[in-house]
C-alpha cells in the first residue's frame, strides 16, 4: 500500500509561545549563532513553508526557541487511495479472429 508523507511547519507557532512575533526579531539571534541570513530570507522561512532547511539552521532555530525539531515540524502520512483496475481479466478475444487476418494476395500475370 503506498502512503502519502507530509508535513506543517509551525516556526511562527513556536516563536509566538516565546514572544517573538516577527522575523526581524529573529534576524539578530540567527547571527549570533552563525547564522548570517538576510531578513527576507528570514521572513520567508517564517511566513512560508520551507522544502529545504539547513540542519544547521534548524538547530539554531531550536537553540533559540528551546524546543526540538519536532516542535516545529508536524509530520503527517496517511494511506494513499490505490486505483482501482477493472477486474484484472484480459478481454476475451473475438471467436471470429481468422477472419480479421489479412490474406495473401494473388499476382496473376497480364493476358
Amino acid at each position: 500500500m503506498k502512503r502519502k508523507v507530509g508535513y506543517t511547519w509551525r516556526l511562527r507557532e513556536v516563536m509566538a509561545q516565546h514572544q517573538i512575533f516577527t522575523a526581524t526579531e529573529l534576524v539578530p539571534l540567527l547571527r549570533e549563532r552563525g547564522i548570517d541570513l538576510s531578513a527576507s530570507q528570514v521572513h520567508r522561512l517564517v511566513s512560508g513553508t520551507p522544502e529545504r532547511l539547513s540542519l544547521q539552521v534548524m538547530a539554531a532555530l531550536c537553540d533559540i526557541l528551546f524546543c526540538t525539531p519536532a516542535d516545529l515540524v508536524a509530520t503527517t502520512a496517511e494511506n494513499a487511495g490505490v486505483r482501482k483496475t477493472a477486474t484484472g481479466d484480459l478481454p476475451t478475444p473475438p471467436s471470429n479472429v481468422a477472419k480479421l487476418r489479412p490474406r495473401a494476395a494473388r499476382i496473376l500475370p497480364d493476358a
